[in-house]
């Protein structure tokens, strides 16, 4: 249980008055501890498998405004991206269920662009569907009506909406062939002070246990914070099956995964062709 872990190891200790500050920079996970955890619902070799994309990496946007538009503008942007070349469009976060905007007409439109962008070029195509609800009875809903869709992926919020409801989606998506996409909001409260909280490689190794086939990892060029190495280091701690202490990418431990499959990260955040 990742909900259990976090309430052992940062649950108290944080708010002790003796502290001024407390900074968690990385967790070492026992192998035996790793083991009882499912991880993604598929990981990165099954998920290239089921789009039957090799060799390259997978190239999407997320739907621009993010709010404002109606299902049915917001399916017709999504299908001219998917027909233009992409592989995915996104929810943004903010999106759920609206009145200008309510996720059945949302998840219906956009099944619509998928499928016909599919039968035009000839290749998988998949959207970001935005799962994350106010409780998890409505969040599996919203999963299992995508899957009578037949579409690919769902997305959720994994901070904002929980560990305990990321795990529960998590096991849906793995049991009923949904890839599931994680995003990160809410992480930058947690970590980005230098000398309080906890870096986001924990919630990057939190993620990989709770399960998740995607998560934002940040990106050096875009928008939001992020340095160099310490992004790369995120990608090698999500993708590989063992990664070495490296201090160049930042303070933490080696760490084996013992084959629990791994996360694709996502560059994302103020990415444009200039970069």
């Amino acid at each position: 249980s990742v909900t259990n872990m976090f309430t052992s190891i940062v649950g108290n200790v944080f708010g002790f008055k003796a502290l001024r500050a407390l900074r968690l920079e990385d967790l070492r996970i026992p192998t035996a501890y790793v083991k009882t955890f499912e991880g993604p619902p598929h990981g990165i070799q099954v998920e290239r498998d089921k789009l039957n994309k090799y060799g390259r990496p997978l190239l999407g946007c997320t739907i621009k405004p993010k709010l404002g538009l109606s299902a049915k503008n917001y399916g017709r942007a999504c299908y001219e991206c998917l027909r233009g070349g992409l592989d995915f469009t996104k929810d943004d976060e903010n999106v759920n269920s609206q009145p200008f905007m309510r996720w059945r007409d949302r998840f219906l439109f956009c099944a619509e662009a998928i499928y016909k962008a599919q039968a035009e070029t000839g290749e998988i195509k998949g959207h970001y569907l935005n799962a994350t609800a106010g409780n998890c009875e409505e969040m599996i809903k919203r999963a299992v009506f995508a899957r009578e869709l037949g579409v690919p992926i769902v997305m959720h919020d994994y901070l904002t909406g929980g560990f305990t409801a990321n795990t529960s989606l998590s096991h849906y998506c793995r049991d009923n062939g949904l890839l599931l996409h994680i995003h990160r909001a809410m992480h930058a409260v947690i970590d980005r002070q230098k000398n309080h909280g906890m870096h986001f490689r924990v919630l990057a190794k939190a993620l990989r246990m709770s399960g998740g086939d995607h998560i934002h990892s940040g990106t050096v060029v875009g928008k939001l914070e992020g340095e160099r190495e310490i992004t790369l280091g995120f990608v090698d701690l999500l993708r590989d099956d063992f990664i070495e202490k490296d201090r160049s990418r930042g303070i933490y431990f080696t760490q084996d995964w013992v084959s629990l499959p791994g996360v694709l990260p996502v560059a994302s955040g103020g990415i444009h062709v200039w970069h």
